[in-house]
């Protein structure tokens, strides 16, 4: 079946798109995932990405045309197969099939009306003409394929604006409010709370009140409702090992078993209680959990003949047991952890990392700093020095700032410098661009305002966009030194460990020095042993002489 494709919502002010390049033409075979088209939005141009396998069966819109959001743009199928009729059907002219058109009455061409006024089992393109609109969920970042929904600050049955705010929805990188655009009564909502939907399926549903919308969920754009709650099935623990029938140990000095739960039995053994002493509280006598741990010894008869028996058997040693309770809990994954995950995974297993580390003399970039912050007007930290450093060392070493592209490499002339952030949920880079032009003061500044929006999850697509290289500073933490996975399409990123006060030697004597350690990780596809070494040779002389970065 002909899937119909839509200019997707990519950001939360866009209203529509401009169709900047197609990347496949009419007849080209496209699999989900292929880039289709690059579409210019308010904020910056993304990549359009096909969610089918099929072929191109019709372009509807030209390169440099603008279409306003949920505009049909294209329409993928099965080779040779016929679409007009489902386009057709979209635009709200469906034709009637040719055994049908003999047999219709003239009267049965118009659509029966509903109790309330309205048409029932109208197509989408038909209820919009009607005032009725369909919010779908739009594309809010690059990597996005599907949006949680976080909260709905409206409900089925209330009065929408065009302007309300009708849910907050959860991305990879940050929560976004989605606006409705339309203005009615809300009649449909298509996702619960908490439920994942994606790019593109129908959220919700606004129109006159009254309304059947039945001929749009019919079509099974919405997405499927939750599972029903599973708590209720899960067997209580206690419950269930009661249940087990197990054989009972004998009473002693009796010809009768001992009626107990596996549970009491395992407890008694754990206690080193014997059971022939329990009382048991449940039906025909049956030691259960409780009676375990309400049980009390008596006090054992004296027993005289064991009074000459060794100390060590009359006083055998107690260890004392710890009964303790497994338990666990499991969290759904964020959509940044799923983006997070796929992407470092296939950083790693599709690029070949390899590292190089190199210690630097941090003595006088520690004075360079304290005389820096005399004068500066905001604080100045030694992640801005790095990030200056590094963006003044890729202008004499391209090969370092490049990324590979399967059939070809690109070297990049400007220095837009990603900074790994942590968050709440997972880990940002946003992108100090063409650092090495900016001032420290700039840089820092920068750094601490991306921070912020960072925190707040107010980051968008173009404040993380366009890297060329990334630097990673895990020394505030305390640590030493470690490794990082490259952030791709990136050719190499840097690990920055803590500068730590150790002994030296310096003009043949030992002396007490400040050292930091840092490690390149590079792509072996771009950046070579020998390049990364040259690299790394000027960034110690640039932050072992801080001065230079002013020249």
């Amino acid at each position: 079946m002909a899937e119909i494709v839509r200019m997707p919502k990519m950001s939360d002010t866009m209203t529509e798109g401009v169709m900047a390049k197609w990347h496949k033409k009419v007849g080209d075979k496209v699999k989900s995932g292929d880039v289709m088209a690059e579409v210019e939005t308010d904020k910056a141009t993304m990549d359009l990405e096909s969610y089918w396998d099929g072929t191109i069966l019709y372009i509807g819109v030209e390169e440099g045309k603008a279409v306003p959001v949920d505009a049909i743009i294209a329409v993928v199928g099965k080779e040779g197969e016929d679409y007009k009729a489902a386009l057709a059907a979209e635009e709200g002219a469906a034709p009637v099939p040719a055994k049908e058109e003999k047999a219709a009455e003239p009267s049965s061409e118009k659509p029966a009306e509903d109790g309330s006024g309205t048409t029932a089992g109208l197509s989408e393109a038909e209820l919009t003409a009607k005032g009725v609109t369909v919010i779908r969920m739009p594309l809010l970042s690059d990597t996005m394929t599907e949006g949680v929904i976080a909260e709905w600050h409206k409900k089925v049955g209330d009065k929408v604006k065009d302007d309300d705010i009708l849910a907050d929805v959860e991305t990879d990188k940050a929560t976004m409010e989605v606006m409705g655009y339309a203005t009615g009564t809300l009649l449909h909502i298509g996702v619960e709370k908490g439920q994942a939907a994606k790019v593109n399926g129908i959220i919700a549903i606004v129109g006159p009140e009254g309304t059947d919308i039945s001929g749009i969920l019919s079509q099974g754009d919405a997405p499927a409702k939750p599972a029903a709650d599973a708590k209720s099935d899960a067997p209580v623990a206690e419950k269930a090992v009661a249940e087990v029938k197990e054989e009972t140990p004998v009473a002693s000095g009796s010809g009768e078993r001992l009626k107990a739960s596996p549970l009491a039995k395992r407890i008694a053994k754990d206690k080193g209680i014997d059971l022939a002493q329990v009382a048991g509280s449940a039906d025909g006598g049956r030691i259960i959990k409780k009676d375990i741990e309400n049980f009390k010894p008596a006090a054992a008869p004296a027993n005289t003949a064991s009074s000459s028996a060794p100390a060590a058997e009359k006083a055998a040693p107690v260890i004392p047991q710890y009964v303790g309770e497994e338990k666990y809990t499991e969290k759904p994954v964020s959509q940044m952890r799923k983006v997070i995950a796929k992407r470092l995974a296939e950083s790693l297993f599709t690029a070949p990392h390899f590292y190089l580390n190199i210690s630097i003399d941090m003595d006088n970039a520690i004075s360079a700093r304290t005389a820096i912050n005399a004068v500066a007007p905001v604080k100045i930290s030694f992640n801005d020095i790095v990030i200056k450093a590094v963006a003044v060392a890729l202008k004499q070493h391209p090969a370092v700032n490049s990324s590979w592209g399967g059939d070809k490499i690109r070297f990049n002339e400007h220095t837009n410098i990603g900074v790994a952030m942590a968050v709440e949920d997972g880990l940002l880079v946003p992108v100090v661009r063409f650092a090495d032009g900016k001032s420290l003061s700039h840089i820092s500044a920068e750094v601490k305002a991306y921070g912020q929006k960072a925190k707040a999850k107010k980051l968008q697509p173009s404040d993380w966009e366009g890297s060329t290289f990334t630097v990673s500073n895990l020394g505030m933490f305390g640590i030493d030194e470690f490794t990082s996975i490259i952030n791709s399409p990136d050719g190499a990123i840097l690990s920055v460990g803590a500068i730590q006060q150790v002994p030296v030697v310096k003009n043949g004597a030992v002396v007490p020095g400040n050292i930091m350690k840092l490690s390149l990780g590079c792509d072996h596809r771009v950046v070579d042993g020998a390049t990364g070494a040259a690299f790394l040779q000027t960034l110690k002389g640039l932050l072992e002489e801080p001065i230079r970065l002013l020249v």
